[in-house]
């Protein structure tokens, strides 16, 4: 489980007598965004591990939309309680 998002990432490179520098074909980079201390945060990813970080990603998106909802029937299970108690 991993907490974040995958992106492919292009950009120019900077270097006049690059490919990228008609703004065509930009390079392009596979990275991980993730937020610490309320700073964006990213991180590339190599190649062989694409697959199974963005597997990672997604039963982390899985798990957190479980503990959500799991918070919200308990919610409503106490405000129905206070309800019928007045």
């Amino acid at each position: 489980m991993l907490r974040g998002t995958v992106v492919t990432h292009r950009h120019r490179c900077g270097k006049p007598n690059c490919r990228c520098a008609g703004g065509e074909t930009l390079h392009e980079e596979v990275i991980l965004t993730y937020s610490r201390a309320s700073r964006a945060r990213s991180v590339r990813i190599p190649e062989e591990l694409i697959e199974s970080v963005r597997e990672a990603t997604q039963r982390y998106r899985e798990a957190r939309e479980q503990l959500e909802a799991a918070g919200n029937a308990g919610l409503e299970d106490l405000v129905a309680k206070l309800r019928r108690r007045s």
